[in-house]
């Protein structure tokens, strides 16, 4: 067939049964013109409103893109409510709640939320169900540009805590971790003290009032200031070496308060495995305090016994 329309004699003799088939064509399409050209008309719309769509919640500039799908937010619902033991319709409250807070914050902020939507909505989503009243205080070992800081304290204001929060992070121009090469930051923006300031200002009076210590979480100064009070939630996203996640915990294990929550980031992430290993041989450990509650996305959520 492809053969006799290449032929010159052939495209003569079959143009005018070609033409037959254009004009029936056309007399049946005909009163159908009008439908098809609104159509094309409103596929060109939602052309140029995707486009918008994409400024909005694609991956530039962003650990990547904001667009998680029913399948997705669906299992992050079910991992949630499996975690916390809270009724369905409240762990899919707060997984929109706190989607929309990344939304909004990573539009307004500096800098951007390190992590998938679904691995930062878990975390977002699980503490607030998770955290003793009793206990405001929040530790932070990590923080890059401090907005997860800012997001968590108005998931935590929203169930009711008026969190007092402590960041502990170098906030050395970049991020920091051993073993990798250091990288410029997708968002161009550095890693310093008053871009952390500045995106606290977004989680309200407690934002305005949190501490922020310099340093590693290993350091001796550090770990004296730090530990002058016991914590309701201490969220680990510092040194994701299999020794940094190690000696993180330990010292979680004396500041934790009792009923404490403990949220290990990256947990189950194949790019940082040591972080589940080290997790998981301290869970081992005849002693522990902690105890494992389950994982939401790539964060696991431990209880501190009494």
């Amino acid at each position: 067939m492809f053969a006799l329309t290449r032929n010159p004699l052939a495209r003569r003799v079959l143009r005018p049964a070609a033409a037959l088939v254009d004009r029936r064509i056309e007399r049946r399409t005909g009163p159908l013109r009008p439908e098809i050209n609104t159509l094309r008309r409103e596929v060109a719309a939602l052309r140029e409103g995707h486009n918008a769509f994409g400024l909005l919640f694609d991956g530039t500039a962003r650990s990547g893109p904001r667009t998680p799908t029913p399948a997705q937010l669906d299992t992050l619902v079910a991992q949630v409510t499996r975690v916390t033991g809270a009724p369905r319709d409240a762990a899919r409250r707060n997984v929109v709640i706190a989607y929309r807070n990344v939304i909004a914050l990573e539009m307004l902020a500096v800098g951007r939320l390190a992590g998938s939507t679904q691995n930062i909505c878990g975390k977002l989503a699980t503490v607030p169900l998770l955290a003793p009243r009793a206990y405001r205080d929040v530790l932070e070992i990590g923080t890059l540009y401090g907005l997860f800081s800012a997001s968590l304290m108005r998931m935590l204001h929203r169930a009711g805590v008026e969190p007092r929060m402590t960041i502990v992070d170098p906030l050395a121009g970049s991020q920091l971790q051993p073993g990798t090469r250091e990288a410029a930051d997708p968002t161009g923006t550095p890693v310093r003290e008053d871009v952390v300031r500045a995106n606290l200002a977004f989680g309200g009076a407690p934002g305005a009032e949190a501490r922020i210590v310099r340093g590693f979480s290993g350091d001796d100064d550090v770990r004296a200031r730090v530990s002058d009070r016991e914590y309701g939630v201490i969220v680990v996203d510092g040194d994701h070496s299999a020794e940094g996640v190690r000696a993180d915990l330990e010292w979680a294990e004396k500041i934790a308060a009792p009923g404490g929550i403990v949220v290990v980031d990256d947990y189950g992430d194949d790019r940082w495995s040591d972080v589940k290993s080290a997790a998981d041989a301290h869970l081992a450990r005849p002693g522990s305090r902690f105890a494992l509650l389950g994982a939401a996305s790539t964060s696991a959520f431990l209880r501190a016994r009494d």
